[in-house]
């Protein structure tokens, strides 16, 4: 049982961050097409909203896995800041030549920060830290 609620608080997490992303992404795309620029050159209005919308659902990400019953909620969190940082590298390596080096470095940095400061954040409101 305990196996199970970890992997389905890894799960919402990771969806909540998800969603998030692919909504705003989603929005943006069809309501402000020309603003976002073309994929290997991103304006740079977008490359900071979209590292600040990316920062947001991390840690709306992070604070929906701490919300899940569990001994340690930081180590879920971690767990999933881990999984975050992992795709986030692959993606980068994906993406390589097709937006900016610095770009991709920093995607790569601020989702997992996020992760965790959702789940700090929610141990915060629960008193645990």
């Amino acid at each position: 049982m305990v196996i199970l609620r970890t992997f389905l608080a890894l799960l919402a997490g990771f969806l909540t961050m998800a969603v998030l992303v692919g909504a705003v992404t989603a929005l943006l795309a069809r309501f402000a097409p020309a603003w976002i620029g073309n994929e290997g050159n991103p304006r740079p209005a977008y490359v900071a909203v979209n590292l600040s919308y990316s920062f947001l659902a991390a840690v709306a990400g992070g604070y929906v896995t701490a919300i899940m019953p569990s001994a340690n909620p930081l180590i879920l969190v971690l767990a999933l800041a881990i999984v975050v940082l992992v795709l986030a590298a692959l993606s980068a390596l994906q993406s390589r030549g097709k937006q900016p080096v610095w770009y991709q470095l920093t995607l790569v940095a601020i989702t997992p920060l996020g992760v965790m400061a959702g789940g700090i954040l929610r141990m915060k409101v629960l008193g645990i830290l």
